[in-house]
């Protein structure tokens, strides 16, 4: 049986999530318009510079730093900010932003995936209008950015995604 066409773009994600070199958590987006990939991102360091996988560590798990806080601190790149940084904003306008998230740990799916909030504003101001995350194999969130756009996160100091 055919995949439904969110899931296929969430198993390329999910593919492209194989390249990230972060020791925490991997992610891997693509954002797609009109039915035709625009660009597609995994976390990692940025170039050049040594990543988790190369250093042996993680800081923010070094020192106990929790999900969705000091991302500053992390040496990778985010999946969505790295798609975004590979295509024009007029490309991107419209357009949808997929992603999934997995533990490298254990390998399951990152329980309530979506953009930090600094890849919220990235997507915002991409003109990206919605993202599509995996929740498991089959099931998917489908979220509106215009919600993020008037709901500002940063106004009620809320962390995580």
């Amino acid at each position: 049986m055919r995949r439904d066409k969110h899931n296929y773009y969430l198993d390329v994600a999910e593919t492209i999530l194989k390249r990230a070199s972060c020791i925490r958590r991997n992610f891997g987006s693509v954002i797609v318009k009109n039915d035709q990939i625009i660009s597609c991102g995994y976390t990692g360091a940025p170039r050049g510079r040594a990543n988790c996988l190369d250093i042996g560590c993680c800081v923010r798990d070094k020192f106990k730093v929790p999900r969705g806080q000091r991302y500053e601190m992390c040496r990778s790149v985010h999946a969505e900010a790295n798609a975004i940084i590979h295509a024009s904003r007029k490309e991107m306008l419209g357009s949808t932003l997929y992603l999934v998230g997995k533990e490298k740990k254990c390998g399951s799916y990152v329980d309530g995936t979506a953009p930090c909030a600094m890849c919220k504003k990235l997507i915002i101001n991409s003109g990206i209008e919605r993202v599509i995350s995996r929740e498991n194999i089959d099931k998917f969130l489908v979220t509106e950015v215009e919600l993020w756009v008037r709901s500002d996160e940063s106004l009620d100091e809320i962390f995580g995604y």
